[in-house]
């Protein structure tokens, strides 16, 4: 007789708190339904892990069990005595994209000139058919001024994190897939802010400048920082290319003071003591940090890889949580139809960015990776910066939602494609 496994348990137990979830549901008890459905969800996330198919949704389940703790006991996500939870949230940010850099060097952008026509077609694919579907899908649903705001501000930030994710289990192109999303990121703080004010200022008021200061500060100066931990953990370089690597680093912490200088309209004083903090947390203590880590770990890579995938994992769970509990009244009102708008946004993002590689004559493997660098956002700075315009129960609540879905929506697409190889490795 077969043995029974946990996994197996847990598959049980899901069902069961499932069953007793939609009893409650379906008899007015909506409230009574939350711990059995907060169960359901623990223990789905628990039992997926023992079924090599589904396993890969297991971080998605979690994400799920976190929003649903936070929709029916949003007290407890919202503050703690006076410390407000939303306060974490451009910290967090700021730690998962260290993380993103932390991984990564200027050797990762010689894919522009390796391969540009499909960098420039992915990039460009990104900045016009997401901005323009959130605009058209604002147009045409009735929401609010400040939810329409979110769902354009979704289309307007770059790539997300896990759009590489996909393109390596769908077997598309890796090193394009990593080419768009960097290069994505580091002109978004030129173009997120114009294609908001251009597309979103009839809804919200929308500040250039100190929309791309929040983007220095809460994207590229972390991912600086991550490059120079990786100059100093990695330590292959020589020294002349780590002088010249470490002089553009200084002149983009720069350039953002100078940036923070005209926002706040700060004199040299506060000029100066802007770029000693910057300098100071972005610059100086990486290299620290990595020469003191080299030391403890002996230069394990992998260790030091899943030390920050979990700390990026957790952030975004925590980030998505608290802007779920922050915005649940508004959520409540509007949740069915910004789901479906979310969901049509998302699918229209890999279609048409498929589409448009397709019509460019670009291989299989290409569009597939154009399809989820277009379709994936980076919704975690979405929120961040509904977050600095003060707006995060309401311009928040798109990005919100988007982040669990494209995570759904892009497993499943990834998953699919990995069961069919490209035509070219089929023609090989």
């Amino acid at each position: 007789m077969k043995k029974i496994n946990a996994y197996q348990i847990a598959s049980g137990f899901a069902v069961l708190f499932l069953i007793i979830s939609l009893f409650f549901i379906f008899t007015g008890n909506l409230a009574n339904s939350g711990p059995f459905l907060i169960a359901f969800f623990l223990s789905l996330a628990f039992a997926v892990r023992g079924f090599s198919a589904f396993k890969g949704f297991a971080y998605t389940i979690w994400i799920f069990t976190a929003v649903t703790a936070s929709m029916f006991y949003p007290q407890y996500f919202t503050s703690a005595g006076s410390f407000q939870f939303k306060t974490l949230i451009v910290p967090l940010l700021q730690i998962i994209m260290f993380g993103m850099g932390s991984q990564m060097s200027l050797n990762d952008f010689t894919g522009v000139i390796k391969m540009p026509k499909g960098v420039i077609i992915g990039v460009g694919s990104h900045y016009i058919i997401m901005p323009l579907v959130a605009f058209a899908i604002s147009r045409i649903f009735n929401f609010p001024p400040e939810i329409a705001a979110g769902i354009i501000l979704i289309g307007c930030v770059p790539s997300g994190l896990a759009s590489n994710v996909m393109s390596y289990i769908a077997h598309a192109n890796l090193v394009l897939a990593v080419t768009i999303g960097a290069v994505s990121t580091l002109i978004s703080p030129f173009v997120t802010p114009f294609l908001m004010k251009l597309l979103g200022g009839q809804y919200i008021e929308v500040n250039f400048w100190s929309m791309m200061l929040d983007i220095l500060n809460m994207i590229i100066l972390p991912i600086v920082a991550g490059f120079i931990f990786n100059l100093f953990n990695e330590n292959k370089e020589k020294l002349r290319s780590k002088v010249i690597q470490l002089t553009v680093f200084f002149i983009i912490i720069l350039l953002t003071d100078l940036v923070f200088m005209k926002t706040k309209q700060a004199d040299i004083q506060g000029f100066l003591m802007a770029l000693l903090k910057s300098m100071s947390w972005f610059y100086f203590l990486p290299m620290i940090g990595a020469i003191v880590l080299r030391h403890f770990l002996k230069g394990d890579k992998k260790l030091m890889g899943q030390i920050l995938s979990l700390i990026s994992m957790v952030g975004i769970a925590v980030i998505i949580t608290i802007i779920t509990a922050t915005g649940r009244d508004s959520l409540l009102k509007v949740g069915a139809l910004l789901l479906v708008t979310s969901l049509l946004h998302n699918v229209a993002g890999y279609s048409l960015g498929y589409g448009v590689s397709w019509l460019f004559g670009m291989p299989e493997k290409d569009r597939r990776t154009v399809a989820f660098e277009v379709g994936m956002q980076n919704g975690g700075l979405a929120s961040g910066l509904a977050l600095q315009m003060g707006k995060i129960a309401t311009v928040g609540l798109a990005p919100a939602i988007f982040g669990p879905l494209m995570n759904v929506t892009g497993s499943a697409l990834a998953s699919w494609w990995r069961s069919k190889p490209p035509m070219e490795e089929n023609e090989k």
